[in-house]
Protein backbone atom coordinates (compact mmCIF):
# COMPACT_ATOMS: atom_id res chain seq x y z
CA UNK A 1 0.00 0.00 0.00
CA UNK A 2 2.59 2.44 0.43
CA UNK A 3 4.32 2.28 -2.59
CA UNK A 4 1.15 2.50 -4.14
CA UNK A 5 0.10 5.44 -2.40
CA UNK A 6 3.97 6.75 -2.86
CA UNK A 7 2.81 6.06 -7.08
CA UNK A 8 -0.34 8.31 -6.47
CA UNK A 9 1.05 11.27 -4.88
CA UNK A 10 3.98 11.16 -7.38
CA UNK A 11 1.85 11.67 -10.77
CA UNK A 12 -0.78 10.39 -12.68
CA UNK A 13 1.20 9.48 -15.73
CA UNK A 14 1.74 5.74 -13.08
CA UNK A 15 -2.32 5.29 -13.21
CA UNK A 16 -2.12 5.97 -17.08
CA UNK A 17 0.55 4.10 -18.08
CA UNK A 18 -0.39 1.13 -16.33
CA UNK A 19 -3.74 1.04 -17.73
CA UNK A 20 -2.34 1.69 -21.72
CA UNK A 21 -0.13 -1.22 -21.31
CA UNK A 22 -2.71 -3.54 -20.24
CA UNK A 23 -4.61 -2.85 -23.12
CA UNK A 24 -1.48 -3.07 -25.54
CA UNK A 25 -0.74 -5.85 -23.74
CA UNK A 26 -4.36 -7.64 -24.45
CA UNK A 27 -4.60 -6.19 -28.25
CA UNK A 28 -1.42 -7.74 -28.98
CA UNK A 29 -2.47 -11.57 -27.15
CA UNK A 30 -5.80 -11.42 -29.05
CA UNK A 31 -4.86 -9.98 -32.24
CA UNK A 32 -5.13 -13.12 -35.23
CA UNK A 33 -1.93 -13.89 -36.49
CA UNK A 34 -1.74 -12.39 -39.78
CA UNK A 35 1.14 -10.85 -41.93
CA UNK A 36 0.97 -7.17 -41.53
CA UNK A 37 -2.40 -7.24 -39.82
CA UNK A 38 -3.23 -3.46 -38.98
CA UNK A 39 -5.61 -3.16 -35.75
CA UNK A 40 -7.89 -0.41 -36.00
CA UNK A 41 -7.12 2.76 -33.67
CA UNK A 42 -9.14 1.78 -29.93
CA UNK A 43 -10.18 4.40 -27.45
CA UNK A 44 -8.83 4.11 -23.96
CA UNK A 45 -10.88 5.53 -21.36
CA UNK A 46 -9.09 5.50 -17.81
CA UNK A 47 -10.84 6.08 -14.62
CA UNK A 48 -8.81 7.75 -12.13
CA UNK A 49 -8.86 7.45 -8.13
CA UNK A 50 -11.05 9.41 -5.85
CA UNK A 51 -7.73 11.62 -4.92
CA UNK A 52 -7.02 12.63 -8.64
CA UNK A 53 -11.02 14.04 -9.53
CA UNK A 54 -11.42 17.38 -9.87
CA UNK A 55 -12.82 18.01 -6.00
CA UNK A 56 -9.63 17.02 -4.20
CA UNK A 57 -7.53 19.64 -3.10
CA UNK A 58 -4.31 17.28 -5.25
CA UNK A 59 -7.11 17.06 -8.40
CA UNK A 60 -7.31 20.61 -8.55
CA UNK A 61 -3.19 20.86 -8.19
CA UNK A 62 -2.88 18.21 -10.58
CA UNK A 63 -5.72 19.59 -13.14
CA UNK A 64 -6.26 15.88 -13.76
CA UNK A 65 -9.64 15.11 -15.25
CA UNK A 66 -12.12 12.17 -13.95
CA UNK A 67 -12.25 10.55 -17.73
CA UNK A 68 -9.45 10.40 -19.81
CA UNK A 69 -9.89 9.39 -23.03
CA UNK A 70 -6.71 8.97 -25.71
CA UNK A 71 -7.10 7.78 -28.94
CA UNK A 72 -4.14 5.57 -30.30
CA UNK A 73 -2.59 4.96 -33.76
CA UNK A 74 -2.83 1.72 -35.72
CA UNK A 75 -0.70 -0.76 -34.40
CA UNK A 76 1.09 -3.00 -36.85
CA UNK A 77 1.67 -6.87 -35.78
CA UNK A 78 3.51 -9.01 -37.64
CA UNK A 79 2.91 -12.66 -38.59
CA UNK A 80 5.44 -13.57 -35.46
CA UNK A 81 4.76 -12.48 -31.71
CA UNK A 82 8.83 -13.19 -31.19
CA UNK A 83 9.91 -10.10 -31.19
CA UNK A 84 7.25 -8.47 -28.83
CA UNK A 85 5.09 -5.55 -28.27
CA UNK A 86 6.50 -2.80 -25.76
CA UNK A 87 3.84 -0.27 -24.47
CA UNK A 88 0.92 2.30 -26.52
CA UNK A 89 3.22 4.92 -25.15
CA UNK A 90 6.81 3.64 -27.14
CA UNK A 91 4.70 3.79 -30.32
CA UNK A 92 3.48 7.20 -29.89
CA UNK A 93 6.61 8.66 -28.66
CA UNK A 94 8.23 6.81 -31.75
CA UNK A 95 5.85 7.88 -34.65
CA UNK A 96 4.85 11.34 -32.91
CA UNK A 97 7.54 14.27 -34.30
CA UNK A 98 9.37 12.25 -36.94
CA UNK A 99 10.57 14.37 -39.74
CA UNK A 100 10.71 12.91 -42.87
CA UNK A 101 14.07 13.14 -44.59
CA UNK A 102 14.17 12.49 -48.76
CA UNK A 103 16.98 10.55 -49.98
CA UNK A 104 18.39 14.12 -51.63
CA UNK A 105 18.56 15.36 -48.29
CA UNK A 106 20.29 12.42 -46.80
CA UNK A 107 22.78 12.78 -49.71
CA UNK A 108 23.65 16.12 -48.98
CA UNK A 109 23.98 15.89 -45.11
CA UNK A 110 26.10 12.71 -45.98
CA UNK A 111 29.09 14.86 -48.19
CA UNK A 112 32.40 13.95 -47.19
CA UNK A 113 32.47 17.74 -46.04
CA UNK A 114 36.20 17.90 -44.41
CA UNK A 115 37.54 16.58 -47.70
CA UNK A 116 35.32 19.13 -49.42
CA UNK A 117 36.78 21.71 -47.13
CA UNK A 118 40.05 20.52 -47.80
CA UNK A 119 39.50 20.34 -51.90
CA UNK A 120 38.20 24.38 -51.58
CA UNK A 121 41.40 25.33 -49.36
CA UNK A 122 44.28 24.11 -51.57
CA UNK A 123 42.51 25.43 -54.51
CA UNK A 124 41.81 28.81 -53.44
CA UNK A 125 45.36 28.82 -52.12
CA UNK A 126 46.33 27.58 -55.95
CA UNK A 127 44.53 30.56 -57.17
CA UNK A 128 46.47 33.08 -54.87
CA UNK A 129 49.58 31.60 -55.70
CA UNK A 130 49.07 31.88 -59.23
CA UNK A 131 48.45 35.51 -59.01
CA UNK A 132 51.16 36.15 -56.70
CA UNK A 133 53.28 34.56 -59.36
CA UNK A 134 51.87 36.24 -62.38
CA UNK A 135 51.07 39.60 -61.00
CA UNK A 136 53.68 41.86 -62.27
CA UNK A 137 53.46 40.40 -65.79
CA UNK A 138 53.47 42.91 -68.60
CA UNK A 139 51.88 39.91 -70.85
CA UNK A 140 47.84 40.68 -70.54
CA UNK A 141 47.20 36.81 -71.60
CA UNK A 142 49.70 35.65 -68.31
CA UNK A 143 48.18 38.55 -65.99
CA UNK A 144 44.68 36.85 -66.28
CA UNK A 145 46.04 33.46 -65.72
CA UNK A 146 44.60 33.46 -61.71
CA UNK A 147 41.36 34.43 -63.10
CA UNK A 148 40.85 31.73 -65.06
CA UNK A 149 42.04 29.63 -62.92
CA UNK A 150 39.18 30.34 -60.79
CA UNK A 151 36.67 29.85 -63.27
CA UNK A 152 37.63 26.75 -64.11
CA UNK A 153 37.92 25.94 -60.13
CA UNK A 154 33.91 26.82 -59.91
CA UNK A 155 33.16 24.77 -62.75
CA UNK A 156 35.11 21.80 -60.99
CA UNK A 157 33.35 22.41 -57.56
CA UNK A 158 30.34 22.07 -59.69
CA UNK A 159 31.17 18.89 -60.95
CA UNK A 160 32.42 17.72 -57.71
CA UNK A 161 28.83 18.30 -56.38
CA UNK A 162 27.06 17.00 -59.14
CA UNK A 163 29.26 13.83 -58.95
CA UNK A 164 28.94 13.48 -55.38
CA UNK A 165 25.38 12.96 -55.15
CA UNK A 166 25.27 10.69 -58.23
CA UNK A 167 25.85 7.16 -57.16
CA UNK A 168 29.39 6.03 -58.28
CA UNK A 169 27.71 2.98 -59.84
CA UNK A 170 26.99 4.94 -62.80
CA UNK A 171 30.63 3.96 -63.58
CA UNK A 172 30.07 0.40 -64.55
CA UNK A 173 28.05 2.11 -68.10
CA UNK A 174 30.43 5.02 -68.19
CA UNK A 175 33.58 4.01 -67.71
CA UNK A 176 34.20 2.71 -71.21
CA UNK A 177 32.38 4.86 -73.50
CA UNK A 178 34.69 7.80 -71.22
CA UNK A 179 37.58 5.70 -71.84
CA UNK A 180 36.77 5.94 -75.79
CA UNK A 181 36.05 9.31 -75.84
CA UNK A 182 40.24 9.58 -74.32
CA UNK A 183 41.25 7.34 -77.13
CA UNK A 184 39.16 9.44 -79.69
CA UNK A 185 40.86 12.69 -78.57
CA UNK A 186 44.31 11.30 -78.13
CA UNK A 187 44.01 10.29 -81.79
CA UNK A 188 42.41 13.61 -82.62
CA UNK A 189 45.37 15.66 -80.36
CA UNK A 190 48.09 13.53 -83.13
CA UNK A 191 46.63 15.21 -86.01
CA UNK A 192 44.92 18.86 -84.77
CA UNK A 193 46.42 19.71 -81.48
CA UNK A 194 48.76 22.33 -80.75
CA UNK A 195 51.96 22.68 -79.36
CA UNK A 196 52.72 23.68 -75.81
CA UNK A 197 56.76 23.36 -74.61
CA UNK A 198 57.82 21.04 -77.54
CA UNK A 199 54.89 18.32 -76.97
CA UNK A 200 51.42 18.08 -79.05
CA UNK A 201 49.12 17.41 -75.82
CA UNK A 202 46.49 20.15 -76.27
CA UNK A 203 43.16 20.11 -78.26
CA UNK A 204 41.11 23.18 -78.50
CA UNK A 205 37.24 22.52 -79.07
CA UNK A 206 35.17 25.28 -78.50
CA UNK A 207 37.25 27.42 -78.02
CA UNK A 208 38.46 25.56 -74.41
CA UNK A 209 41.91 24.17 -74.47
CA UNK A 210 42.17 20.50 -72.55
CA UNK A 211 44.83 18.02 -72.42
CA UNK A 212 43.18 14.75 -73.33
CA UNK A 213 46.31 12.49 -71.47
CA UNK A 214 44.06 13.79 -67.68
CA UNK A 215 40.69 12.49 -69.19
CA UNK A 216 42.38 9.25 -70.50
CA UNK A 217 44.08 8.69 -67.10
CA UNK A 218 40.60 9.71 -65.01
CA UNK A 219 38.80 6.75 -67.78
CA UNK A 220 41.31 4.24 -67.35
CA UNK A 221 41.12 4.06 -63.64
CA UNK A 222 37.38 3.71 -64.19
CA UNK A 223 37.92 0.54 -66.52
CA UNK A 224 40.68 -1.07 -64.64
CA UNK A 225 38.49 -0.45 -61.41
CA UNK A 226 35.57 -2.13 -63.27
CA UNK A 227 37.54 -4.60 -64.75
CA UNK A 228 39.83 -5.65 -61.43
CA UNK A 229 36.52 -6.27 -59.49
CA UNK A 230 34.11 -8.28 -61.88
CA UNK A 231 36.73 -10.68 -63.29
CA UNK A 232 38.38 -11.60 -59.56
CA UNK A 233 38.16 -15.43 -60.77
CA UNK A 234 40.24 -15.19 -63.87
CA UNK A 235 44.20 -16.14 -64.26
CA UNK A 236 45.92 -13.36 -62.95
CA UNK A 237 48.26 -13.72 -66.07
CA UNK A 238 45.39 -13.39 -68.03
CA UNK A 239 44.40 -10.00 -65.82
CA UNK A 240 48.26 -8.40 -65.76
CA UNK A 241 47.61 -8.79 -69.55
CA UNK A 242 44.40 -7.02 -70.25
CA UNK A 243 45.06 -4.75 -67.75
CA UNK A 244 48.00 -3.82 -69.78
CA UNK A 245 46.48 -3.43 -72.96
CA UNK A 246 43.96 -0.88 -71.41
CA UNK A 247 46.96 1.07 -70.04
CA UNK A 248 48.79 0.67 -73.05
CA UNK A 249 46.88 1.91 -75.77
CA UNK A 250 46.59 5.48 -74.25
CA UNK A 251 50.44 5.87 -72.96
CA UNK A 252 51.24 4.96 -76.55
CA UNK A 253 49.41 7.63 -77.59
CA UNK A 254 50.57 9.50 -75.16
CA UNK A 255 54.34 8.64 -75.79
CA UNK A 256 53.96 9.96 -79.32
CA UNK A 257 53.31 13.65 -78.67
CA UNK A 258 55.91 12.97 -76.59
CA UNK A 259 54.72 14.11 -72.81
CA UNK A 260 56.52 11.62 -70.55
CA UNK A 261 55.18 13.69 -67.88
CA UNK A 262 51.87 11.95 -67.99
CA UNK A 263 52.83 8.90 -68.94
CA UNK A 264 54.74 8.29 -66.04
CA UNK A 265 51.79 8.44 -64.09
CA UNK A 266 50.42 5.57 -65.18
CA UNK A 267 52.60 3.20 -63.65
CA UNK A 268 52.19 3.89 -59.77
CA UNK A 269 48.73 4.00 -60.83
CA UNK A 270 48.24 0.44 -62.42
CA UNK A 271 50.52 -1.22 -59.21
CA UNK A 272 48.12 0.15 -56.81
CA UNK A 273 45.13 -1.21 -58.93
CA UNK A 274 46.73 -4.21 -59.38
CA UNK A 275 47.80 -4.76 -55.77
CA UNK A 276 44.39 -3.84 -54.18
CA UNK A 277 42.85 -5.96 -57.35
CA UNK A 278 44.46 -8.96 -55.71
CA UNK A 279 47.26 -10.30 -58.16
CA UNK A 280 49.56 -11.87 -56.32
CA UNK A 281 52.78 -10.16 -55.13
CA UNK A 282 55.28 -12.30 -57.16
CA UNK A 283 54.00 -11.03 -60.29
CA UNK A 284 54.15 -7.45 -59.14
CA UNK A 285 57.65 -8.18 -57.85
CA UNK A 286 58.53 -9.96 -61.57
CA UNK A 287 57.40 -6.50 -63.08
CA UNK A 288 58.99 -4.23 -61.16
CA UNK A 289 62.23 -6.17 -61.94
CA UNK A 290 61.73 -5.93 -65.53
CA UNK A 291 60.97 -2.27 -65.43
CA UNK A 292 64.14 -1.70 -63.93
CA UNK A 293 65.93 -3.88 -66.38
CA UNK A 294 64.46 -1.89 -69.12
CA UNK A 295 65.12 2.04 -67.29
CA UNK A 296 68.70 2.33 -69.45
CA UNK A 297 67.25 1.14 -72.60
CA UNK A 298 65.00 3.31 -72.52
CA UNK A 299 66.68 6.36 -71.33
CA UNK A 300 69.07 5.66 -74.37
CA UNK A 301 66.56 4.68 -77.13
CA UNK A 302 63.56 5.83 -76.55
CA UNK A 303 64.00 9.61 -74.98
CA UNK A 304 64.05 12.67 -76.96
CA UNK A 305 67.63 14.68 -76.83
CA UNK A 306 65.89 17.27 -74.63
CA UNK A 307 64.77 14.28 -72.57
CA UNK A 308 68.26 12.88 -71.71
CA UNK A 309 69.29 16.18 -70.94
CA UNK A 310 67.18 16.65 -68.64
CA UNK A 311 68.04 13.48 -67.09
CA UNK A 312 71.66 14.28 -67.14
CA UNK A 313 71.35 17.91 -65.52
CA UNK A 314 69.57 15.96 -62.93
CA UNK A 315 72.15 13.61 -62.25
CA UNK A 316 74.68 16.39 -62.39
CA UNK A 317 73.03 19.90 -61.90
CA UNK A 318 76.44 21.65 -62.02
CA UNK A 319 77.08 19.93 -65.66
CA UNK A 320 75.24 22.87 -67.71
CA UNK A 321 74.29 25.61 -65.02
CA UNK A 322 73.22 27.63 -67.97
CA UNK A 323 71.47 25.76 -69.95
CA UNK A 324 69.96 22.45 -69.09
CA UNK A 325 70.28 22.86 -65.32
CA UNK A 326 69.21 26.34 -65.32
CA UNK A 327 65.82 25.91 -64.34
CA UNK A 328 66.63 22.97 -61.67
CA UNK A 329 69.22 25.80 -60.06
CA UNK A 330 67.03 28.64 -59.75
CA UNK A 331 64.55 26.61 -58.34
CA UNK A 332 66.54 25.38 -55.72
CA UNK A 333 67.91 29.08 -55.00
CA UNK A 334 64.13 30.07 -55.06
CA UNK A 335 63.32 27.41 -52.48
CA UNK A 336 66.55 28.34 -50.24
CA UNK A 337 66.16 31.92 -50.34
CA UNK A 338 62.87 31.85 -49.07
CA UNK A 339 64.05 31.01 -45.71
CA UNK A 340 61.71 30.11 -43.09
CA UNK A 341 58.54 32.38 -43.22
CA UNK A 342 59.38 33.42 -46.53
CA UNK A 343 60.09 36.78 -48.60
CA UNK A 344 56.11 37.56 -48.31
CA UNK A 345 53.38 37.76 -50.98
CA UNK A 346 54.18 40.02 -53.75
CA UNK A 347 57.41 40.72 -52.21
CA UNK A 348 59.89 42.46 -54.31
CA UNK A 349 63.16 41.13 -56.05
CA UNK A 350 62.17 37.85 -56.03
CA UNK A 351 63.54 34.86 -58.38
CA UNK A 352 60.04 35.12 -59.95
CA UNK A 353 59.72 38.95 -60.17
CA UNK A 354 63.08 39.23 -61.56
CA UNK A 355 62.60 36.22 -64.34
CA UNK A 356 65.11 33.77 -63.04
CA UNK A 357 62.61 31.27 -63.08
CA UNK A 358 61.33 30.16 -66.65
CA UNK A 359 58.43 32.84 -67.37
CA UNK A 360 56.36 30.26 -68.98
CA UNK A 361 56.17 27.57 -66.33
CA UNK A 362 56.27 29.42 -62.76
CA UNK A 363 52.93 29.39 -62.71
CA UNK A 364 52.38 25.60 -63.23
CA UNK A 365 55.47 23.41 -63.21
CA UNK A 366 57.65 25.85 -60.70
CA UNK A 367 54.40 26.49 -58.78
CA UNK A 368 55.86 25.05 -56.11
CA UNK A 369 59.15 27.39 -56.16
CA UNK A 370 57.10 30.22 -55.87
CA UNK A 371 55.32 29.21 -52.67
CA UNK A 372 58.40 28.15 -51.41
CA UNK A 373 60.04 31.45 -51.81
CA UNK A 374 57.29 33.68 -50.99
CA UNK A 375 55.70 32.28 -48.70
CA UNK A 376 58.68 30.47 -47.05
CA UNK A 377 59.53 26.58 -45.25
CA UNK A 378 56.58 27.37 -42.95
CA UNK A 379 54.42 27.80 -46.12
CA UNK A 380 55.38 24.70 -47.89
CA UNK A 381 54.70 22.27 -44.66
CA UNK A 382 51.18 23.68 -44.43
CA UNK A 383 50.78 23.00 -48.27
CA UNK A 384 52.03 19.57 -47.93
CA UNK A 385 49.96 19.04 -44.51
CA UNK A 386 46.63 20.11 -46.12
CA UNK A 387 48.01 17.04 -49.52
CA UNK A 388 48.42 14.79 -46.32
CA UNK A 389 45.23 15.47 -44.80
CA UNK A 390 43.43 15.20 -48.52
CA UNK A 391 45.59 11.79 -48.93
CA UNK A 392 44.39 10.73 -45.71
CA UNK A 393 40.68 11.33 -45.60
CA UNK A 394 40.50 9.18 -49.53
CA UNK A 395 42.30 6.68 -47.60
CA UNK A 396 39.78 6.51 -44.97
CA UNK A 397 37.22 6.82 -47.94
CA UNK A 398 38.31 3.67 -49.35
CA UNK A 399 38.88 1.92 -46.11
CA UNK A 400 34.84 2.30 -45.64
CA UNK A 401 33.80 1.60 -49.23
CA UNK A 402 31.10 -0.39 -49.69
CA UNK A 403 32.36 -2.85 -52.39
CA UNK A 404 35.67 -3.75 -54.25
CA UNK A 405 34.27 -1.41 -57.14
CA UNK A 406 34.56 1.42 -54.54
CA UNK A 407 37.65 0.85 -53.17
CA UNK A 408 39.17 0.39 -56.86
CA UNK A 409 37.83 3.43 -57.48
CA UNK A 410 39.47 5.59 -54.60
CA UNK A 411 42.73 4.14 -54.39
CA UNK A 412 43.20 4.32 -58.22
CA UNK A 413 42.47 8.54 -57.42
CA UNK A 414 44.14 8.64 -54.32
CA UNK A 415 47.42 7.12 -56.63
CA UNK A 416 47.21 9.96 -59.26
CA UNK A 417 46.99 12.82 -56.95
CA UNK A 418 50.02 11.37 -55.01
CA UNK A 419 51.74 10.57 -57.73
CA UNK A 420 51.34 14.55 -59.43
CA UNK A 421 52.40 15.55 -56.12
CA UNK A 422 55.46 13.54 -55.65
CA UNK A 423 56.55 14.35 -58.94
CA UNK A 424 55.80 17.58 -59.19
CA UNK A 425 57.42 18.84 -55.89
CA UNK A 426 60.15 16.38 -56.37
CA UNK A 427 61.29 18.15 -59.49
CA UNK A 428 60.90 21.33 -57.67
CA UNK A 429 63.51 20.42 -55.21
CA UNK A 430 65.81 17.97 -57.54
CA UNK A 431 64.90 14.73 -56.14
CA UNK A 432 63.02 13.47 -59.47
CA UNK A 433 63.97 14.69 -63.02
CA UNK A 434 62.01 17.47 -64.86
CA UNK A 435 58.71 16.04 -65.98
CA UNK A 436 56.60 18.84 -66.61
CA UNK A 437 53.57 17.34 -64.02
CA UNK A 438 51.38 19.91 -62.67
CA UNK A 439 50.44 20.18 -58.94
CA UNK A 440 47.02 19.14 -57.99
CA UNK A 441 44.43 22.11 -57.30
CA UNK A 442 47.62 24.40 -56.97
CA UNK A 443 49.35 24.71 -60.77
CA UNK A 444 47.61 26.80 -63.79
CA UNK A 445 46.44 23.86 -65.44
CA UNK A 446 42.93 24.53 -66.82
CA UNK A 447 41.01 21.21 -67.14
CA UNK A 448 43.46 19.14 -64.78
CA UNK A 449 41.88 21.16 -62.06
CA UNK A 450 38.42 20.13 -63.43
CA UNK A 451 39.29 15.75 -63.88
CA UNK A 452 40.88 16.46 -60.27
CA UNK A 453 37.57 17.93 -58.74
CA UNK A 454 35.70 14.80 -60.91
CA UNK A 455 37.90 12.43 -59.71
CA UNK A 456 37.52 13.64 -55.85
CA UNK A 457 33.74 13.76 -56.41
CA UNK A 458 33.65 9.96 -57.42
CA UNK A 459 35.59 9.52 -53.85
CA UNK A 460 32.72 11.42 -52.12
CA UNK A 461 29.64 9.55 -53.92
CA UNK A 462 31.97 6.00 -52.69
CA UNK A 463 31.54 7.97 -49.18
CA UNK A 464 27.90 8.91 -49.90
CA UNK A 465 27.00 5.81 -50.95
CA UNK A 466 28.68 3.44 -49.00
CA UNK A 467 25.86 1.46 -47.18
CA UNK A 468 24.05 1.02 -50.28
CA UNK A 469 20.82 2.36 -49.08
CA UNK A 470 20.85 6.05 -51.13
CA UNK A 471 20.18 5.09 -54.95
Amino acid sequence: MRNYHNCEKTSALCVLFRASFSASKSFAENAPLQPELVVPAPTLEVRLPAIYQSGSDLGRRASCPTIFEATMPPLPFSASRAGGFTSCFSYIYSTRGRIEVTPFLRKILGLNWLLMAVMLALAIFGVIAIYSATYMREDPVAAEFWRKQANWVAVGFFAFIIVSLIDYRWVRWGALPMYLAGLGFLILTRFMGHKVYGARSWLSIAGVNFQPAQLAVIAGIMVLSLFLSQFRQMHPMLRLTLCGAVVGAPCLLILMQPDLGECLIWGPVLVALLFVGGIPVRYLICIFLIVIAFIPIAINLGLKPYQQERITAFINPDIDRQGSAWAINQSLIAIGSGGWSGKGFKAPNTQIELGFLPATAVHNDYIFSAIGEQWGFVGGMFLLGGFGLLLLICLFVAFCAGDQFGLLLVVGITTLIFTHIFQNIGMTISVLPITGVPLPLISYSGSFVLMIMFGLGIVNSVWVHRRGDLR
